[in-house]
């Protein structure tokens, strides 16, 4: 009979000891998370050149191309200002 009721205290007594240390404080801690910086793509151009047949002539080809320019920068445009929000 002895031997339970000190076992018993002696759990009960480690018990009571596991309480007797400080409350545990909530800490915040910050963690870096990736994010994409890029939210949207910008939509590649249909270019004039690449519809053309291989047959094309040389000038045909150069007009295309020239048309084709104005389409080119403001896609290149519209990349750099996306390329520039992930800086």
């Amino acid at each position: 009979m002895r031997v339970v009721n000190l076992t018993k205290l002696a759990s009960l007594t480690l018990v009571l000891a596991g309480c007797a240390g400080p409350v545990p404080v909530t800490q915040r801690v910050e963690i870096p998370v990736f994010t994409p910086c890029v939210k949207v793509v910008p939509q590649r151009p249909a270019y004039e050149f690449d519809k053309l047949d291989v047959a094309v002539s040389d000038g045909r080809k150069v007009v295309a191309l020239a048309r084709d320019w104005v389409r080119g920068r403001k896609y290149e445009g519209e990349l750099e200002a996306v390329v520039a929000g992930c800086r």
